[in-house]
């Protein structure tokens, strides 16, 4: 049975590269778990938005890339970093969108 997050060394307690790396790849799991629900929300996006048009909304993305920036910053995470990652997330997640609001209908 893989390892879960919660069963891994907490970072500040590693001793070897072996600890390290299996934390990461329980992180790493974890995350991709977390984008599978997130892109789930998106095929419900998709599903119950009324037009097309209504998919790419400017003030929304700018909303979320800036909470994901306040949160960051509260966890001492690099914020530019952390910007760059969901400008990226969000770009692909309005694409992955308006192909799954074309299925839908078509």
């Amino acid at each position: 049975m893989s390892k879960t997050v919660k069963e891994t060394v907490d970072p500040a307690d590693c001793q070897t590269m072996a600890e390290v790396r299996d934390g990461v790849d329980a992180i790493d799991r974890a995350l991709v778990t977390l984008m599978a629900r997130r892109f789930g929300y998106m095929d419900a996006a998709a599903r119950i938005k009324p037009g097309r048009e209504t998919v790419r909304d400017e003030e929304r993305k700018a909303q979320v890339i800036a909470n994901v920036k306040i949160h960051a910053s509260e966890l001492g995470v690099p914020v530019p970093l952390t910007a760059a990652l969901w400008e990226m997330l969000v770009e692909n997640s309005i694409a992955y969108e308006l192909i799954r609001y074309d299925e839908i209908r078509d």
